[in-house]
């Protein structure tokens, strides 16, 4: 099976002293920083990237049915320290999503759990890399 690869590339500047930003290449931007203020921390954007990833694979397959009611979706991890270095365990998603009442809310609900396997089995990407495990180069240029 052939293996279809899309570029993707972003930079982060720094702004200030424990402040940066990250720009993607449609110019958006987000900054963050050190734990000492409000800002995400590095950490804190991988956990909303996990829990951003798979909010848009199930909010995309099931609001086809139904509008939902409320949707949330909490991620909570521990960071560990030890002879692997820094990394997060114990990484879990929790979906909160309640649909209306009626015909659409019940196929909704009845697709939920096929489509949260789906998003983490196959279509997310970004826990799908953490899963899976992709080496990271560096280059000094």
């Amino acid at each position: 099976m052939a293996t279809d690869v899309s570029h993707r590339r972003l930079t982060v500047e720094r702004v200030e002293a424990g402040t940066f930003a990250a720009v993607n290449d449609r110019g958006g931007r987000i900054v963050f920083g050190t734990a000492g203020g409000a800002e995400f921390t590095p950490v804190d954007l991988l956990m909303a990237a996990i829990g951003g990833c798979t909010a848009i694979d199930v909010d995309a397959l099931t609001s086809r049915r139904a509008e939902p009611d409320s949707f949330e979706i909490g991620v909570d991890a521990d960071k560990a320290r030890d002879r692997g270095g820094n990394h997060l365990i114990n990484i879990e998603v929790t979906y909160r999503i309640a649909f209306p009442a009626g015909a659409g809310g019940d196929k909704a609900r009845a697709i939920l759990p096929d489509v949260v396997r789906q998003s983490h089995d196959r279509l997310c990407t970004v826990s799908r890399t953490i899963e899976l495990g992709a080496p990271v180069a560096t280059r000094i240029e």
